[in-house]
């Protein structure tokens, strides 16, 4: 039970700062999610990512925090694999999955909701 209450809290924290930010400053969304990404990555470069998604789960991994961890992670694990070319290839090959289920999953809802561009 304390695992959901910890992702949730955690979540939402992370959730209401940043939207402290977006209220705060003129950062347009896209620029707050490249920092988000960058930030995820920069934090798991040094070691605290992974104690903090023991502690709070979902509430870490879910946001695109975990998004820039899993992509640090793969180019770490592609780099002692491949050595120098992992630098780009290990991005691609941790993020691939994730990327492809949003795609997938927001093409699907865009053919049950049927959109319409914003006049």
């Amino acid at each position: 039970m304390m695992a959901y209450i910890n992702a949730f809290w955690v979540g939402g924290l992370i959730c209401a700062l940043i939207q402290i930010l977006m209220e705060k400053t003129k950062m347009m969304p896209g620029r707050i999610m490249v920092l988000l990404v960058c930030l995820g990555a920069v934090i798991s470069v040094f070691g605290f990512y992974e104690p903090f998604q023991e502690y709070a789960g979902a509430g870490a991994s879910v946001p695109l925090l975990g998004f820039g961890n899993v992509l640090m992670k793969g180019v770490k694990e592609a780099v002692d694999e491949s050595g120098f070319i992992g630098i780009f290839q290990g991005g691609f090959k941790a993020g691939a999955v994730g990327t492809c289920a949003a795609l997938v999953f927001g093409y699907l809802a865009s053919l049950v909701f049927n959109p319409k561009m914003k006049k």
